[in-house]
Protein backbone atom coordinates (compact mmCIF):
# COMPACT_ATOMS: atom_id res chain seq x y z
CA UNK A 1 0.00 0.00 0.00
CA UNK A 2 1.29 3.10 -0.94
CA UNK A 3 2.18 6.12 1.17
CA UNK A 4 -0.48 8.13 -0.60
CA UNK A 5 -3.19 5.27 1.17
CA UNK A 6 -1.61 6.80 4.84
CA UNK A 7 -3.36 9.45 6.92
CA UNK A 8 -1.53 11.03 9.23
CA UNK A 9 -2.86 13.05 12.51
CA UNK A 10 -1.15 15.76 13.70
CA UNK A 11 -0.82 18.29 16.28
CA UNK A 12 -3.74 16.94 18.97
CA UNK A 13 -2.84 13.91 22.05
CA UNK A 14 -2.85 10.32 21.23
CA UNK A 15 -3.45 8.09 24.16
CA UNK A 16 -0.69 5.25 23.37
CA UNK A 17 1.42 3.32 26.20
CA UNK A 18 4.31 2.47 23.57
CA UNK A 19 4.42 6.40 23.28
CA UNK A 20 2.92 8.62 26.27
CA UNK A 21 4.03 12.12 24.69
CA UNK A 22 2.49 11.13 21.17
CA UNK A 23 1.08 14.14 19.41
CA UNK A 24 0.74 12.20 16.09
CA UNK A 25 -0.17 9.16 14.79
CA UNK A 26 -0.63 7.40 11.12
CA UNK A 27 -2.55 4.99 9.52
CA UNK A 28 -2.43 2.92 6.41
CA UNK A 29 -5.36 1.14 5.44
CA UNK A 30 -6.93 -0.10 8.85
CA UNK A 31 -3.90 -0.45 10.41
CA UNK A 32 -1.93 2.24 12.91
CA UNK A 33 1.49 2.01 11.58
CA UNK A 34 3.31 4.78 13.37
CA UNK A 35 2.92 7.35 16.34
CA UNK A 36 5.28 9.88 18.09
CA UNK A 37 5.30 13.79 17.13
CA UNK A 38 4.60 15.76 14.54
CA UNK A 39 8.26 16.99 12.73
CA UNK A 40 9.11 13.18 12.54
CA UNK A 41 5.63 12.19 11.33
CA UNK A 42 5.73 14.68 8.75
CA UNK A 43 9.34 13.43 7.43
CA UNK A 44 8.66 9.78 7.55
CA UNK A 45 4.90 10.23 5.35
CA UNK A 46 5.68 12.93 3.51
CA UNK A 47 2.70 11.74 1.20
CA UNK A 48 0.01 11.24 3.66
CA UNK A 49 -3.31 12.81 3.89
CA UNK A 50 -2.87 15.14 7.00
CA UNK A 51 -5.70 15.78 9.65
CA UNK A 52 -4.92 18.53 11.51
CA UNK A 53 -6.26 17.40 15.24
CA UNK A 54 -5.55 21.56 16.70
CA UNK A 55 -5.04 20.19 20.43
CA UNK A 56 -8.19 17.23 20.01
CA UNK A 57 -7.62 14.08 22.14
CA UNK A 58 -7.30 10.81 20.26
CA UNK A 59 -8.29 7.49 22.31
CA UNK A 60 -8.81 3.96 21.10
CA UNK A 61 -12.30 3.58 20.35
CA UNK A 62 -14.34 2.03 23.11
CA UNK A 63 -15.99 -1.13 22.86
CA UNK A 64 -19.23 -1.82 24.63
CA UNK A 65 -19.38 -5.65 25.96
CA UNK A 66 -23.33 -5.82 26.84
CA UNK A 67 -26.08 -4.25 24.40
CA UNK A 68 -29.40 -4.40 23.46
CA UNK A 69 -29.56 -2.99 20.07
CA UNK A 70 -32.97 -3.00 18.90
CA UNK A 71 -34.43 -1.96 22.77
CA UNK A 72 -32.32 0.94 22.61
CA UNK A 73 -33.47 1.79 19.28
CA UNK A 74 -36.61 1.86 19.90
CA UNK A 75 -35.67 3.58 23.30
CA UNK A 76 -34.32 6.28 21.40
CA UNK A 77 -36.62 6.71 18.38
CA UNK A 78 -39.55 6.10 20.68
CA UNK A 79 -41.32 6.46 23.97
CA UNK A 80 -38.51 7.21 26.94
CA UNK A 81 -40.35 6.39 30.68
CA UNK A 82 -36.91 7.69 32.64
CA UNK A 83 -38.65 10.87 33.21
CA UNK A 84 -41.88 9.87 34.42
CA UNK A 85 -42.53 10.56 37.96
CA UNK A 86 -45.98 8.83 38.63
CA UNK A 87 -48.53 6.58 37.29
CA UNK A 88 -50.15 9.57 36.15
CA UNK A 89 -47.44 10.60 33.55
CA UNK A 90 -46.87 7.23 32.52
CA UNK A 91 -50.73 7.33 31.90
CA UNK A 92 -50.27 10.64 30.07
CA UNK A 93 -46.83 9.35 27.91
CA UNK A 94 -48.54 6.11 26.70
CA UNK A 95 -52.01 7.99 25.69
CA UNK A 96 -50.04 10.57 23.34
CA UNK A 97 -47.83 7.66 21.94
CA UNK A 98 -49.96 4.86 21.47
CA UNK A 99 -50.24 4.22 17.51
CA UNK A 100 -53.12 2.60 16.09
CA UNK A 101 -51.34 -0.78 13.88
CA UNK A 102 -48.21 -0.64 15.55
CA UNK A 103 -47.15 -2.11 18.99
CA UNK A 104 -46.23 0.23 21.91
CA UNK A 105 -42.50 -0.38 23.23
CA UNK A 106 -41.32 1.77 25.61
CA UNK A 107 -38.95 1.72 28.19
CA UNK A 108 -37.24 3.10 31.82
CA UNK A 109 -39.72 3.41 34.40
CA UNK A 110 -38.28 3.28 37.43
CA UNK A 111 -41.11 3.63 40.34
CA UNK A 112 -37.92 3.77 43.04
CA UNK A 113 -37.56 7.50 41.82
CA UNK A 114 -41.34 8.00 41.73
CA UNK A 115 -43.42 10.73 44.20
CA UNK A 116 -45.96 7.59 44.62
CA UNK A 117 -44.70 4.16 44.09
CA UNK A 118 -48.18 3.34 43.26
CA UNK A 119 -47.99 1.46 39.63
CA UNK A 120 -50.69 1.60 37.20
CA UNK A 121 -53.62 -1.12 36.83
CA UNK A 122 -53.88 -3.30 33.40
CA UNK A 123 -56.91 -1.66 33.45
CA UNK A 124 -55.71 2.02 33.70
CA UNK A 125 -53.39 1.28 31.17
CA UNK A 126 -56.50 -0.36 28.79
CA UNK A 127 -58.00 2.67 29.20
CA UNK A 128 -55.19 5.06 27.87
CA UNK A 129 -54.13 2.85 25.00
CA UNK A 130 -57.29 1.92 23.70
CA UNK A 131 -56.57 -1.34 21.30
CA UNK A 132 -52.71 -0.52 20.82
CA UNK A 133 -50.25 -3.72 22.67
CA UNK A 134 -48.68 -2.06 24.96
CA UNK A 135 -45.03 -3.33 26.47
CA UNK A 136 -43.37 -1.36 29.15
CA UNK A 137 -40.11 -2.60 30.76
CA UNK A 138 -38.94 -1.58 34.02
CA UNK A 139 -35.64 0.53 33.77
CA UNK A 140 -33.84 -2.68 34.42
CA UNK A 141 -35.78 -4.72 31.92
CA UNK A 142 -36.71 -7.66 34.28
CA UNK A 143 -40.30 -6.61 34.65
CA UNK A 144 -43.19 -5.00 32.38
CA UNK A 145 -46.33 -3.08 32.84
CA UNK A 146 -48.33 -4.62 29.63
CA UNK A 147 -51.88 -3.79 28.01
CA UNK A 148 -54.77 -6.45 27.81
CA UNK A 149 -54.38 -6.35 23.74
CA UNK A 150 -50.22 -7.01 24.57
CA UNK A 151 -51.76 -10.37 26.31
CA UNK A 152 -53.74 -11.10 23.46
CA UNK A 153 -50.91 -11.88 21.56
CA UNK A 154 -49.27 -14.02 24.76
CA UNK A 155 -52.13 -16.49 25.90
CA UNK A 156 -49.49 -18.51 27.36
CA UNK A 157 -48.17 -15.94 29.66
CA UNK A 158 -51.42 -15.93 31.87
CA UNK A 159 -51.04 -18.24 34.95
CA UNK A 160 -47.49 -18.48 34.55
CA UNK A 161 -44.64 -17.69 37.21
CA UNK A 162 -44.75 -14.10 37.62
CA UNK A 163 -48.36 -13.66 36.31
CA UNK A 164 -49.92 -10.65 38.01
CA UNK A 165 -53.78 -9.84 36.52
CA UNK A 166 -53.47 -6.14 37.45
CA UNK A 167 -49.52 -5.51 38.10
CA UNK A 168 -46.15 -5.89 35.96
CA UNK A 169 -45.25 -9.07 35.19
CA UNK A 170 -42.15 -10.98 35.92
CA UNK A 171 -40.21 -14.13 35.77
CA UNK A 172 -41.54 -16.42 33.23
CA UNK A 173 -45.03 -14.39 32.49
CA UNK A 174 -42.49 -11.32 31.40
CA UNK A 175 -40.57 -13.42 29.06
CA UNK A 176 -43.48 -14.79 27.39
CA UNK A 177 -45.20 -11.24 26.95
CA UNK A 178 -41.65 -10.12 26.17
CA UNK A 179 -41.23 -12.37 22.98
CA UNK A 180 -44.78 -11.63 21.66
CA UNK A 181 -43.56 -8.16 21.98
CA UNK A 182 -40.41 -8.38 19.79
CA UNK A 183 -42.76 -10.74 17.67
CA UNK A 184 -45.24 -7.99 17.08
CA UNK A 185 -42.75 -5.03 16.18
CA UNK A 186 -43.06 -4.37 12.04
CA UNK A 187 -39.98 -4.64 9.68
CA UNK A 188 -39.97 -1.04 9.75
CA UNK A 189 -39.97 -0.40 13.18
CA UNK A 190 -36.92 -3.08 13.56
CA UNK A 191 -35.02 -0.98 10.99
CA UNK A 192 -35.65 2.19 12.29
CA UNK A 193 -34.55 1.10 15.62
CA UNK A 194 -31.30 -1.14 14.25
CA UNK A 195 -30.23 2.15 12.74
CA UNK A 196 -30.89 4.65 15.38
CA UNK A 197 -28.47 2.62 17.70
CA UNK A 198 -26.08 2.22 15.43
CA UNK A 199 -25.83 6.16 14.50
CA UNK A 200 -25.81 6.24 18.36
CA UNK A 201 -23.41 3.92 18.96
CA UNK A 202 -20.86 5.30 16.65
CA UNK A 203 -21.60 8.92 18.11
CA UNK A 204 -20.50 7.75 21.10
CA UNK A 205 -16.72 6.97 20.39
CA UNK A 206 -17.92 3.49 20.47
CA UNK A 207 -16.48 1.19 17.68
CA UNK A 208 -17.95 -2.20 18.57
CA UNK A 209 -20.51 -3.79 20.60
CA UNK A 210 -21.74 -6.80 22.18
CA UNK A 211 -25.26 -8.39 21.69
CA UNK A 212 -26.73 -9.84 24.04
CA UNK A 213 -29.77 -12.30 21.94
CA UNK A 214 -31.40 -14.59 22.29
CA UNK A 215 -35.13 -16.68 21.84
CA UNK A 216 -36.40 -14.31 24.98
CA UNK A 217 -34.69 -11.21 24.09
CA UNK A 218 -35.39 -10.95 20.71
CA UNK A 219 -35.11 -13.15 18.54
CA UNK A 220 -33.49 -14.60 15.41
CA UNK A 221 -34.65 -12.72 13.06
CA UNK A 222 -33.83 -9.63 14.62
CA UNK A 223 -30.46 -10.90 14.93
CA UNK A 224 -30.13 -11.12 11.28
CA UNK A 225 -31.14 -7.70 10.64
CA UNK A 226 -28.82 -6.46 13.03
CA UNK A 227 -25.69 -8.06 11.33
CA UNK A 228 -27.00 -7.63 8.00
CA UNK A 229 -26.92 -3.76 8.97
CA UNK A 230 -23.49 -4.12 10.37
CA UNK A 231 -22.13 -5.27 7.54
CA UNK A 232 -22.26 -1.89 6.23
CA UNK A 233 -18.77 -0.12 5.89
CA UNK A 234 -19.68 2.79 8.34
CA UNK A 235 -21.25 1.13 11.25
CA UNK A 236 -20.08 -0.32 14.22
CA UNK A 237 -18.62 -4.12 14.52
CA UNK A 238 -21.11 -6.22 16.25
CA UNK A 239 -19.90 -9.67 18.45
CA UNK A 240 -23.25 -11.52 18.90
CA UNK A 241 -24.59 -13.66 21.76
CA UNK A 242 -27.10 -15.91 21.59
CA UNK A 243 -28.69 -17.23 24.77
CA UNK A 244 -29.96 -20.32 24.60
CA UNK A 245 -29.24 -24.02 25.90
CA UNK A 246 -28.38 -26.45 23.28
CA UNK A 247 -28.46 -24.22 19.67
CA UNK A 248 -24.72 -24.73 19.05
CA UNK A 249 -25.99 -25.01 15.32
CA UNK A 250 -28.45 -21.94 15.59
CA UNK A 251 -25.61 -20.20 17.03
CA UNK A 252 -23.64 -20.74 13.88
CA UNK A 253 -26.25 -20.18 11.56
CA UNK A 254 -26.72 -16.96 12.70
CA UNK A 255 -23.27 -16.61 13.44
CA UNK A 256 -23.07 -15.97 16.97
CA UNK A 257 -19.98 -15.87 18.36
CA UNK A 258 -21.15 -18.15 21.48
CA UNK A 259 -24.01 -19.11 23.39
CA UNK A 260 -23.82 -16.24 26.85
CA UNK A 261 -24.52 -13.46 27.06
CA UNK A 262 -28.51 -13.08 28.32
CA UNK A 263 -28.96 -16.88 29.11
CA UNK A 264 -30.46 -16.14 32.81
CA UNK A 265 -29.58 -18.09 35.51
CA UNK A 266 -31.87 -15.26 37.85
CA UNK A 267 -33.41 -12.15 37.23
CA UNK A 268 -32.37 -8.67 38.39
CA UNK A 269 -32.56 -6.97 42.09
CA UNK A 270 -34.91 -3.80 40.96
CA UNK A 271 -37.60 -6.56 39.90
CA UNK A 272 -36.78 -8.84 42.81
CA UNK A 273 -35.80 -11.73 40.94
CA UNK A 274 -31.93 -11.61 41.26
CA UNK A 275 -31.43 -15.17 43.16
CA UNK A 276 -30.64 -14.67 46.66
CA UNK A 277 -29.30 -16.88 49.83
CA UNK A 278 -31.60 -14.49 52.54
CA UNK A 279 -34.59 -12.53 51.53
CA UNK A 280 -35.20 -9.16 49.79
CA UNK A 281 -34.99 -6.67 52.77
CA UNK A 282 -37.61 -5.12 51.31
CA UNK A 283 -39.58 -8.09 50.20
CA UNK A 284 -39.16 -10.55 52.70
CA UNK A 285 -41.83 -13.35 51.50
CA UNK A 286 -38.98 -13.67 48.57
CA UNK A 287 -35.11 -14.38 47.43
CA UNK A 288 -36.15 -13.91 43.46
CA UNK A 289 -36.03 -16.52 40.84
CA UNK A 290 -33.05 -19.02 39.91
CA UNK A 291 -33.78 -20.74 36.63
CA UNK A 292 -30.96 -23.16 35.99
CA UNK A 293 -29.27 -25.02 38.45
CA UNK A 294 -25.50 -26.03 38.87
CA UNK A 295 -25.50 -29.11 36.61
CA UNK A 296 -27.58 -27.51 33.49
CA UNK A 297 -24.70 -24.93 33.83
CA UNK A 298 -22.35 -27.38 33.76
CA UNK A 299 -23.94 -29.35 30.99
CA UNK A 300 -23.81 -26.38 28.68
CA UNK A 301 -20.01 -25.00 29.60
CA UNK A 302 -19.15 -28.42 28.29
CA UNK A 303 -20.92 -28.45 25.28
CA UNK A 304 -19.91 -25.24 24.42
CA UNK A 305 -15.92 -25.92 25.07
CA UNK A 306 -16.41 -28.95 23.22
CA UNK A 307 -17.75 -27.50 20.17
CA UNK A 308 -15.07 -24.84 20.79
CA UNK A 309 -17.39 -21.37 21.26
CA UNK A 310 -18.08 -19.20 24.24
CA UNK A 311 -20.07 -20.18 27.23
CA UNK A 312 -21.96 -17.24 29.25
CA UNK A 313 -24.43 -16.62 31.53
CA UNK A 314 -26.61 -13.31 33.14
CA UNK A 315 -26.03 -14.07 36.89
CA UNK A 316 -26.14 -11.23 39.62
CA UNK A 317 -27.13 -12.68 43.07
CA UNK A 318 -25.48 -14.45 45.35
CA UNK A 319 -27.33 -17.47 45.20
CA UNK A 320 -27.11 -17.51 41.45
CA UNK A 321 -23.42 -16.55 41.51
CA UNK A 322 -23.07 -19.84 43.58
CA UNK A 323 -24.79 -22.15 41.69
CA UNK A 324 -22.49 -20.72 38.25
CA UNK A 325 -19.44 -21.32 40.18
CA UNK A 326 -20.61 -24.79 41.28
CA UNK A 327 -21.16 -25.62 37.47
CA UNK A 328 -17.67 -24.54 37.04
CA UNK A 329 -16.38 -26.90 38.97
CA UNK A 330 -18.69 -29.83 37.48
CA UNK A 331 -17.53 -28.58 34.30
CA UNK A 332 -14.03 -28.91 35.03
CA UNK A 333 -14.20 -32.23 36.63
CA UNK A 334 -16.09 -33.28 33.26
CA UNK A 335 -13.63 -31.66 30.97
CA UNK A 336 -10.57 -33.63 31.77
CA UNK A 337 -8.47 -34.57 35.01
CA UNK A 338 -5.05 -33.34 36.43
CA UNK A 339 -5.56 -30.10 35.37
CA UNK A 340 -6.62 -30.71 31.86
CA UNK A 341 -10.31 -29.65 32.34
CA UNK A 342 -9.25 -26.28 33.58
CA UNK A 343 -7.38 -25.11 31.36
CA UNK A 344 -9.69 -26.21 28.66
CA UNK A 345 -12.00 -23.85 30.12
CA UNK A 346 -9.08 -20.76 30.25
CA UNK A 347 -8.39 -21.16 26.64
CA UNK A 348 -11.94 -20.70 25.86
CA UNK A 349 -12.66 -17.84 27.68
CA UNK A 350 -15.93 -18.06 28.76
CA UNK A 351 -17.99 -15.19 30.36
CA UNK A 352 -20.28 -13.79 32.95
CA UNK A 353 -22.88 -10.61 33.13
CA UNK A 354 -23.59 -8.42 35.64
CA UNK A 355 -22.01 -10.91 38.45
CA UNK A 356 -23.03 -8.26 40.91
CA UNK A 357 -23.09 -10.40 44.26
CA UNK A 358 -19.81 -11.84 44.31
CA UNK A 359 -17.24 -12.33 46.68
CA UNK A 360 -13.12 -13.03 47.18
CA UNK A 361 -12.96 -16.66 46.92
CA UNK A 362 -15.73 -16.89 44.10
CA UNK A 363 -13.91 -14.09 42.06
CA UNK A 364 -10.29 -16.52 42.47
CA UNK A 365 -11.80 -19.54 41.32
CA UNK A 366 -13.53 -17.88 38.37
CA UNK A 367 -9.95 -16.26 37.44
CA UNK A 368 -8.53 -20.03 37.67
CA UNK A 369 -11.04 -20.38 34.56
CA UNK A 370 -10.57 -18.31 32.68
CA UNK A 371 -13.74 -16.43 33.28
CA UNK A 372 -14.46 -12.75 31.94
CA UNK A 373 -16.70 -10.84 34.21
CA UNK A 374 -18.56 -8.36 31.61
CA UNK A 375 -19.86 -5.60 34.07
CA UNK A 376 -21.49 -2.07 34.18
CA UNK A 377 -20.22 0.24 36.28
CA UNK A 378 -23.12 2.81 35.25
CA UNK A 379 -25.80 0.38 37.97
CA UNK A 380 -23.48 1.65 40.49
CA UNK A 381 -23.84 5.25 39.65
CA UNK A 382 -27.16 4.71 39.57
CA UNK A 383 -28.73 2.51 42.26
CA UNK A 384 -25.45 2.30 44.63
CA UNK A 385 -24.80 3.84 47.92
CA UNK A 386 -26.39 3.50 51.03
CA UNK A 387 -29.93 5.60 49.77
CA UNK A 388 -29.81 3.61 46.46
CA UNK A 389 -32.40 1.06 45.02
CA UNK A 390 -29.65 -1.82 46.22
CA UNK A 391 -29.60 -0.58 49.51
CA UNK A 392 -33.48 -0.62 49.82
CA UNK A 393 -34.02 -4.48 48.09
CA UNK A 394 -30.91 -5.41 50.35
CA UNK A 395 -29.96 -3.39 53.19
CA UNK A 396 -27.13 -1.10 53.22
CA UNK A 397 -24.96 -4.05 54.92
CA UNK A 398 -25.65 -6.06 51.52
CA UNK A 399 -25.89 -3.49 49.26
CA UNK A 400 -22.31 -2.35 50.21
CA UNK A 401 -20.83 -5.35 48.79
CA UNK A 402 -21.99 -5.27 45.04
CA UNK A 403 -20.01 -4.73 42.05
CA UNK A 404 -16.48 -5.03 43.94
CA UNK A 405 -14.48 -4.47 41.17
CA UNK A 406 -11.24 -3.78 43.09
CA UNK A 407 -11.71 -7.38 44.02
CA UNK A 408 -12.31 -8.81 40.73
CA UNK A 409 -9.35 -7.04 39.41
CA UNK A 410 -6.91 -7.94 42.22
CA UNK A 411 -7.89 -11.72 41.49
CA UNK A 412 -7.30 -11.56 38.28
CA UNK A 413 -10.20 -11.76 36.61
CA UNK A 414 -11.10 -10.03 33.45
CA UNK A 415 -12.95 -6.80 33.51
CA UNK A 416 -15.08 -6.06 30.08
CA UNK A 417 -17.31 -2.91 30.94
CA UNK A 418 -20.41 -2.48 28.82
CA UNK A 419 -23.69 -0.48 29.66
CA UNK A 420 -26.71 -3.21 28.78
CA UNK A 421 -28.36 -0.29 27.18
CA UNK A 422 -31.39 0.79 27.17
CA UNK A 423 -30.51 -0.22 30.83
CA UNK A 424 -28.06 2.51 31.54
CA UNK A 425 -27.01 4.34 28.41
CA UNK A 426 -24.16 4.34 25.70
CA UNK A 427 -21.82 6.50 27.76
CA UNK A 428 -18.12 5.11 27.59
CA UNK A 429 -16.83 7.87 29.65
CA UNK A 430 -19.68 8.36 32.19
CA UNK A 431 -19.03 4.44 32.86
CA UNK A 432 -15.08 4.78 33.19
CA UNK A 433 -15.83 7.52 35.30
CA UNK A 434 -18.13 5.23 37.49
CA UNK A 435 -15.80 2.36 38.01
CA UNK A 436 -13.60 5.23 39.24
CA UNK A 437 -15.48 7.07 41.43
CA UNK A 438 -17.83 3.73 43.21
CA UNK A 439 -19.92 4.90 45.63
CA UNK A 440 -18.40 2.08 48.19
CA UNK A 441 -15.20 3.43 49.39
CA UNK A 442 -12.50 0.76 48.01
CA UNK A 443 -14.72 -1.09 45.62
CA UNK A 444 -13.94 1.28 42.64
CA UNK A 445 -10.19 0.41 39.97
CA UNK A 446 -7.72 3.14 38.93
CA UNK A 447 -8.70 5.57 35.87
CA UNK A 448 -6.15 3.11 33.60
CA UNK A 449 -7.70 -0.19 34.20
CA UNK A 450 -11.30 1.39 34.24
CA UNK A 451 -10.60 2.53 30.84
CA UNK A 452 -8.22 -0.63 29.69
CA UNK A 453 -11.82 -2.37 30.85
CA UNK A 454 -13.53 -0.39 28.04
CA UNK A 455 -11.40 -0.80 25.37
CA UNK A 456 -8.99 -3.62 25.22
CA UNK A 457 -10.69 -5.99 27.11
CA UNK A 458 -13.75 -5.81 25.36
CA UNK A 459 -11.83 -7.34 22.66
CA UNK A 460 -10.53 -9.79 25.17
CA UNK A 461 -13.92 -10.60 26.14
CA UNK A 462 -14.91 -11.29 22.47
CA UNK A 463 -12.05 -14.06 21.88
CA UNK A 464 -9.53 -12.00 19.66
CA UNK A 465 -5.83 -12.52 22.07
CA UNK A 466 -4.33 -9.92 20.23
CA UNK A 467 -3.16 -7.88 23.02
CA UNK A 468 -2.26 -4.87 20.43
CA UNK A 469 -6.18 -4.01 19.57
CA UNK A 470 -7.57 -1.81 21.24
CA UNK A 471 -4.47 0.44 21.97
CA UNK A 472 -3.10 2.93 19.42
CA UNK A 473 0.48 1.43 18.59
CA UNK A 474 2.37 0.41 15.39
CA UNK A 475 1.11 -2.92 13.95
CA UNK A 476 -2.59 -2.44 15.76
CA UNK A 477 -5.96 -2.14 13.76
CA UNK A 478 -7.04 1.64 13.56
CA UNK A 479 -9.98 1.65 15.47
CA UNK A 480 -10.02 5.01 17.09
CA UNK A 481 -12.19 8.33 18.15
CA UNK A 482 -11.44 11.97 18.07
CA UNK A 483 -12.41 13.46 21.39
CA UNK A 484 -13.13 17.38 21.72
CA UNK A 485 -11.23 17.96 25.27
CA UNK A 486 -10.13 21.38 24.86
CA UNK A 487 -11.87 22.66 27.86
CA UNK A 488 -10.40 19.61 29.84
CA UNK A 489 -7.12 19.71 32.06
CA UNK A 490 -5.45 16.77 30.63
CA UNK A 491 -1.81 15.02 32.69
CA UNK A 492 1.27 14.85 30.65
CA UNK A 493 4.06 12.09 32.26
CA UNK A 494 5.48 15.60 33.08
CA UNK A 495 3.05 17.75 34.77
CA UNK A 496 0.27 17.82 37.43
CA UNK A 497 -2.88 18.12 36.82
CA UNK A 498 -3.46 21.54 39.06
CA UNK A 499 -6.83 22.66 38.05
CA UNK A 500 -9.08 19.36 39.46
CA UNK A 501 -8.86 16.57 41.13
CA UNK A 502 -7.19 15.37 44.69
CA UNK A 503 -7.47 11.70 43.57
CA UNK A 504 -4.82 10.27 41.80
CA UNK A 505 -7.44 6.91 40.93
CA UNK A 506 -8.61 9.84 38.23
CA UNK A 507 -5.30 11.04 36.57
CA UNK A 508 -3.94 9.10 33.72
CA UNK A 509 -1.25 11.02 31.64
CA UNK A 510 -2.70 11.37 27.86
CA UNK A 511 -6.23 11.34 29.56
CA UNK A 512 -8.82 13.87 31.14
CA UNK A 513 -9.31 13.76 34.48
CA UNK A 514 -12.78 11.90 35.32
CA UNK A 515 -13.62 13.83 38.41
CA UNK A 516 -17.84 13.54 39.46
CA UNK A 517 -19.87 16.78 38.08
CA UNK A 518 -16.92 17.68 35.82
CA UNK A 519 -17.57 17.67 31.88
CA UNK A 520 -16.69 14.78 29.98
CA UNK A 521 -14.91 14.85 26.25
CA UNK A 522 -17.21 14.87 23.52
CA UNK A 523 -16.76 12.75 20.45
CA UNK A 524 -16.00 14.29 17.40
CA UNK A 525 -14.76 11.30 15.07
CA UNK A 526 -14.97 7.84 15.19
CA UNK A 527 -12.95 5.35 13.24
CA UNK A 528 -13.28 1.35 12.89
CA UNK A 529 -10.72 -0.41 11.17
CA UNK A 530 -9.13 2.66 9.22
CA UNK A 531 -12.92 4.12 8.24
CA UNK A 532 -14.82 7.07 9.72
CA UNK A 533 -18.21 5.62 10.97
CA UNK A 534 -19.25 8.41 12.91
CA UNK A 535 -17.60 12.33 11.97
CA UNK A 536 -18.65 16.06 13.27
CA UNK A 537 -15.08 17.06 13.27
CA UNK A 538 -14.41 20.55 11.14
CA UNK A 539 -10.49 21.02 11.66
CA UNK A 540 -8.25 21.20 8.73
CA UNK A 541 -7.46 18.26 6.53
Amino acid sequence: MSTTDTTLLIGGRIHSPSTPDATAMAVTGDTVVWVGQDAPGKALHPDAKLVRLDGALVTPAFVDAHVHATATGLHLTGLDLSGVRDAAELLAAVRAAATPGEVLLAHGWDETTWSSPRLPSRTELDEAAGDVPVYLTRVDAHSALVSTALLALAPDAEGADGWSPQGPLTRAAHHRARRAARAAITAEQRRRAQQAFLRATAAAGIACVHECAGPDISGEDDLRALLALARQPDAPEVVAYWGELGAAELAHRLGAHGLAGDLFVDGALGSATAALHQPYADRPHTTGARYLDAAAIAEHIVACTEAGIQAGFHVIGDAAVTEVVAGFALAEQALGAHGTGRARLAARGHRLEHVEMIDREQARQLAGWGVTASVQPLFDAAWGGSDGMYATRLGPDRAATLNPFSTLAAEGVLLAFGSDSPVTPLDPWATVRAAVHHRTPGAGISARAAFNAHTRAGHRAAGNRDGNTGSLVPGAPAHYAIWDATDLVVATPDTRVQRWSTDPRSRVPGLPPLEPDQPLPRCLRTVRAGRVIYDEFTSGE
